[in-house]
């Protein structure tokens, strides 16, 4: 397929093809679904902890005798059922990260990418960077081709610079082309794509990419 490139001032400079594997496939809502999931999930810290009737201070001695009080029996002042002691069924540290098979993500990202394309949040844009490294300078590109919208700028590869000028920017991130994130892409209401980062996911995720993992 043919899309049109922009150049940082917003205008039409020249037209580039895309794989049609990558950028114009079917959605499969599911993986993506399964994608962001998997993301939320190796986010949490799972540090989350309470201390059992073993854990907390306390004596172990028995209160009171076990008969002949009139008070209800109690072995130690640890029990759950007193101020102070144990908890019953609490949080443990847990970790919540897993594998998610390696085509499923990949379908989640080309599914995402082509929904994008399709609903036109997905814009690609001449490369670009910014030298002096200022916030004012990115400020300004953007102006020309996004609203102050959530979006995500894919770059091909680790520009540093790029990245100070727009760390202060709250609506801005950066993703590199061969490390997206499902949950950025799809939440994010603009897509803004670098002309050799295009050129480089119709590499990664395309047919060739496809024909040699078979």
């Amino acid at each position: 397929m043919e899309v049109k490139v922009f150049s940082i001032k917003g205008e039409e400079i020249k037209a580039i093809n895309l794989d049609d594997a990558v950028f114009n496939c079917e959605v499969s809502e599911g993986t993506i679904y399964y994608a962001i999931n998997n993301e939320l999930a190796n986010m949490r810290l799972g540090t989350a902890s309470t201390k059992n009737r073993g854990e907390v201070k306390g004596s172990g001695a028995k209160p009171w005798a076990q008969k002949g009080t009139g008070r209800a029996r109690a072995g130690h002042k640890r029990s759950p059922l007193w101020i102070h002691g144990g908890v019953i069924f609490g949080p443990r540290p847990k970790d919540y990260s897993y594998k998610m098979p390696k085509a499923m993500k990949q379908n989640a990202m080309k599914s995402i990418l082509s929904l994008k394309n399709k609903n036109n949040s997905l814009k690609v844009v001449e490369d670009f960077t910014v030298e002096s490294g200022k916030t004012k300078d990115i400020a300004a590109i953007l102006n020309n081709l996004v609203k102050k919208e959530r979006t995500v700028l894919i770059l091909k590869d680790n520009d540093s610079i790029i990245k100070r000028a727009g760390k202060n920017i709250p609506w801005l991130s950066f993703l590199s082309y061969d490390r997206l994130r499902a949950h950025d892409l799809f939440y994010g209401k603009n897509i803004l794509l670098m002309e050799s980062a295009a050129l480089k996911l119709n590499d990664f995720y395309g047919k060739k990419q496809q024909e040699a993992a078979e």
